[in-house]
């Protein structure tokens, strides 16, 4: 499928999103590294840009959690390393939360 032919304010809206939705999202997960949210309280949040979040971007943010035991986690959990937040299931959600306890 071809990609629609946008006119150039259509493609400047869609940038302004965009860097809006990055910077919104780099915000949230400024929280979780600052102590200020737990990554349960992540994922209770019903929003849209927690929802497009990476579980594994969420994971990293967290105190003392980095690549490797995102990695780990993610896999003992079930959980794809391309899943959003939005996808997770309920007990993927709780085992991810009851590893981080």
């Amino acid at each position: 499928m071809a990609l629609p032919v946008l006119t150039r304010a259509q493609r400047q809206a869609a940038l302004e999103k965009a860097a809006e939705a990055r910077a919104a999202r780099a915000a949230l997960l400024a929280k979780i590294k600052k102590g200020e949210m737990s990554f349960a309280d992540l994922l209770d949040r019903e929003d849209e840009i927690t929802k497009k979040t990476k579980v594994s971007q969420a994971l990293r943010a967290v105190k003392g959690v980095g690549p490797a035991k995102a990695n780990a986690l993610m896999e003992q959990a079930g959980v794809d390393p391309n899943r959003r937040i939005g996808g997770l299931g309920a007990q993927q959600r709780r085992k991810l939360v009851d590893a981080l306890s």
